[in-house]
């Protein structure tokens, strides 16, 4: 009888996905070692005032894109727009999304990505302080659902997640963060569609809405004036 593989080290996994994204969105183009790259953007991950937007998270969306691949043009854009999407993220700033654009647009040029593939992924990461892609933006579409793919978990996980959000925001008094969060969530179950992609329209919509007026409900109405 043998021993079972161990599963890897989600670390390492990590690190390869990386290495294979940006090597591939090289097209064959000469560039340094994937490593250092990897490494920087996982400490940025693992920062300690993260509670939800962490390695697990992006390993999460990582998951979702390989499950929408096939609506995206440019999959590897995209997957290198997700390592990028939270890469600089304050819960106390406004900015994160514009800042982790500009890393990027730092970055992959220095890695040997094309200028055409860097400008796409900056692109998709600024599109995820609206996630609203244009109609026919088979990238937007797949990095959106992928990031609110979280929405539609059970309401177990669903509730790990929300508790992870208000941990994030710790320092907000909770009569301020119910408001906020409230407003979002009615912004969200606003939208016509949370879901772009055939395959997050049918699978993800229907639990993320539920979960979203549960949530908004559990907040309570929103307070009056004094």
């Amino acid at each position: 009888m043998t021993d079972s593989p161990r599963p890897r080290d989600p670390r390492t996994a990590l690190v390869d996905r990386w290495r294979d994204t940006l090597l591939a969105a090289r097209s064959g183009a000469p560039g340094p070692g994937p490593l250092p790259y990897a490494e920087n953007l996982l400490a940025r991950w693992d920062e300690p005032q993260r509670r939800y937007h962490t390695t697990a998270h992006l390993t999460a969306v990582l998951d979702r894109i390989d499950t929408l691949a096939p609506y995206a043009a440019d999959v590897h854009a995209v997957r290198l727009a997700a390592w990028f999407h939270d890469a600089v993220y304050r819960p106390d700033r406004t900015e994160n999304e514009e800042r982790s654009a500009a890393l990027a647009e730092r970055a992959l040029p220095e890695a040997g990505v094309g200028e055409a593939v860097t400008a796409e992924v900056a692109r998709l990461v600024r599109l995820t302080v609206t996630h609203d892609p244009a109609e026919g933006d088979g990238n937007g579409e797949v990095l959106c659902d992928a990031d609110l793919a979280v929405l539609a978990g059970s309401p177990q996980e669903y509730a790990a997640y929300a508790a992870q959000v208000r941990e994030e925001y710790g320092f907000v008094p909770d009569e301020a963060f119910r408001a906020g969060r409230a407003d979002v969530l009615r912004q969200l179950l606003a939208l016509p569609r949370l879901f772009r992609t055939p395959h997050g329209a049918e699978e993800w919509e229907a639990r993320a809405r539920h979960n979203l007026a549960t949530e908004l409900e559990l907040l309570g109405p929103p307070s009056g004036p004094r």
